[in-house]
């Protein structure tokens, strides 16, 4: 397999094109059965209050600002936030601690239960074609490059191999003694991430960033599509499996 770059990219090195909104992403996720929860802006503490009254408790309070981004080590997140109080309070913390709210874009966001985070993207590669990329979230994908990748389209074994071809595969399988996740539900989400870019070749890339793969279930609470001119192709129809 060749070796893919850790982020989306889409020819000239210019980018991964332009950026969907939060609310086209999530509906066109939604559309392909990848569910992100609801999220909702919180520039000041009235915001958030507003917030969780349309979301429900328990909530998380966290950053997007750019530099922050995957940056949980500073404190950007507070999670299982279960009380009016509690939010105030974590607002009033967040902000204290990291700056201005104009600049940390602080949201509200519904909780997912815990699990195992980890990292899905698709990238179209001009000279390749469509790659699906699997790997957990931190130090194993970023620091130590531990990243598996297959070529789109995907079927159910090339999804489950994919979840197993890393070398932390084992965290996902009760190593010492945690509890195994839901490795079915995260097989299903790659199936369906999947689909939607081999059906959308206005797509350049898709980062979904945490997927939380709990006992139960797979939530990404973070997501962003790209999408740019779809680069020339040789064939004129359809990516499909070959028949054996």
């Amino acid at each position: 397999m060749p070796s893919v770059p850790p982020g989306p990219a889409v020819p000239g090195g210019a980018g991964p094109g332009t950026p969907l909104g939060q609310e086209r992403t999530r509906l066109l996720l939604g559309a392909y059965g990848i569910a992100v929860p609801a999220t909702l802006p919180a520039p000041d503490e009235g915001a958030a209050v507003t917030a969780v009254r349309r979301i429900g408790f328990p909530v998380a309070l966290k950053t997007t600002a750019a530099w922050l981004r995957h940056r949980s080590d500073l404190g950007g997140v507070r999670l299982g936030i279960a009380t009016e109080a509690e939010l105030r309070r974590a607002w009033a913390e967040l902000t204290r601690q990291l700056g201005d709210p104009a600049e940390l874009q602080p949201v509200v966001q519904a909780m997912a239960p815990r699990g195992v985070d980890t990292v899905v993207r698709a990238t179209v590669d001009p000279a390749i074609g469509a790659v699906l990329s699997f790997g957990l979230a931190g130090p194993p994908s970023e620091l130590l490059g531990d990243v598996g990748h297959r070529l789109l389209p995907v079927t159910d074994r090339d999804a489950a191999e994919l979840v197993r071809s890393i070398r932390a595969a084992p965290m996902l399988f009760g190593w010492r003694g945690a509890r195994p996740v839901d490795t079915a539900a995260l097989e299903e989400l790659l199936l369906r991430l999947g689909r939607l870019v081999d059906d959308r070749p206005e797509i350049s890339a898709v980062e979904l960033e945490p997927v939380v793969v709990a006992p139960r279930g797979a939530t990404p609470l973070a997501a962003t599509v790209w999408v740019a001119p779809p680069p020339p192709r040789a064939d004129l129809g359809p990516r499909r499996l070959p028949a054996y």
